[in-house]
């Protein structure tokens, strides 16, 4: 253990993490005399950030002594803003959406169009909670972003946000540190919070307007802090031939398996009422053949690219999220074919296929888990008890 692990706040992390949920067990870990420990929980406790089990109705009949954090000392908003569509929640320091609010916006929405409607959406949330401290927000967007600078650097799909301050689009709502990530980093970080992963290692696809991969090595998120992940859908692939690309190239794997090129492929076949991803996914669960076609296509080419990840890091799951994952078994019927029949036997033999756990709001999630993880990092924690 690190002098930062044995500071009030790197007991908290032992006790959310469940690592820890007695003093005695804090004891062992750390190193730390039973005093010591004892005065780092009075500080928790006093904070209100911790509780203790037996002297709590609401814990849910926990033995007395137990420790565990007290998810109603705060809460964390989040906001995962996407190419056509804006979700914004208000969640407790469990990971729990205490509300939410879900919009379409126009394509190429500008941020200072949208973002002072997505300001205005929390502040109507946060109306009857007056008085709640918010430990911090997170926000998602599709593309590269800049967590230092909390902007986008390269959103093909939100043309004219890169460069711009996105958190002084929040102030008026709360002062409370804005947190940005990369949207897959979003849906990976989902999968990861509050829950033991489906597997140490595993491979988190974003199947939506594009495609990109988020992974998982011992059960951590690969890269986090990065601001982006695996650029799955810019992979060239011999299909896609000379197919120009958003973003620029040709041959990428988007053009022949990315949901633009699917609604594309529709809208040629006379269906004009299908403007987005979620439409074609609508259609082809309606029973539409064509629909049903393309996306079982898509998951075929998929699973072609994604047979090197899957033969170089052998992990247990692949889990399916983004907009083409509400068709999951249409979807993952294409992407097995091609994967089993590329990848070696043994890389799959006990490979599990798995839908993202929050569904459409799987992004939500990892922007409120993304917040509450900063807020209650050891630094973050010791520095609001010291303040």
């Amino acid at each position: 253990m690190s002098v930062a692990d044995t500071s009030p706040g790197g007991l908290l992390t032992l006790v959310r993490t469940g690592r820890a949920s007695t003093r005695a067990d804090l004891v062992r870990l750390t190193g730390l005399s039973r005093g010591a420990v004892t005065s780092r929980l009075a500080a928790l406790t006093d904070a209100g950030l911790l509780l203790e089990g037996g002297d709590h109705a609401s814990t849910g009949g926990r033995p007395a002594g137990s420790l565990h954090l007290n998810p109603d000392a705060a809460v964390v908003l989040a906001v995962a803003v996407g190419r056509s569509r804006s979700q914004v929640g208000v969640f407790d320091l469990a990971g729990r959406e205490i509300a939410g609010d879900t919009r379409d916006h126009e394509p190429g929405t500008s941020a200072g169009d949208l973002m002072p409607s997505v300001a205005e959406r929390l502040g109507s949330l946060m109306a009857d909670r007056r008085g709640t401290r918010v430990a911090g927000v997170g926000l998602s967007l599709p593309g590269s972003v800049d967590p230092a600078k909390c902007c986008s650097i390269d959103a093909p799909v939100l043309r004219g946000w890169d460069g711009v301050d996105l958190s002084a689009f929040l102030r008026p709502v709360t002062e409370a540190p804005l947190h940005v990530d990369n949207d897959t980093a979003a849906l990976t970080r989902s999968e990861l919070f509050g829950q033991v992963p489906a597997a140490e290692t595993m491979l988190v696809v974003k199947a939506s307007t594009g495609l990109a991969l988020g992974v998982v090595a011992d059960g951590r998120l690969v890269g986090e802090g990065r601001g982006t992940t695996g650029e799955l859908g810019h992979t060239r692939v011999d299909v896609a031939g000379e197919l120009p690309c958003r973003c620029g190239a040709t041959g990428c794997l988007e053009t022949v398996a990315g949901g633009w090129a699917l609604v594309a492929a529709l809208q040629e076949q006379g269906r004009t009422d299908v403007r987005h991803v979620r439409d074609l996914v609508a259609t082809a669960l309606a029973g539409d053949p064509v629909a049903r076609r393309l996306l079982r296509g898509a998951g075929r080419q998929l699973g072609e690219v994604l047979a090197v990840a899957v033969n170089l890091l052998h992990p247990g799951a692949v889990v399916i999220g983004g907009d083409m994952g509400s068709a999951f078994d249409l979807y993952t019927a294409g992407l097995r074919e091609t994967l089993y029949a590329r990848a070696h036997p043994g890389a799959v033999r006990d490979l599990r296929f798995l839908p993202a756990t929050h569904g459409e709001a799987a992004g939500l999630h990892g922007c409120a888990a993304l917040a509450i993880d900063r807020a209650l990092e050891p630094r973050a924690v010791d520095e609001l008890l010291r303040g």
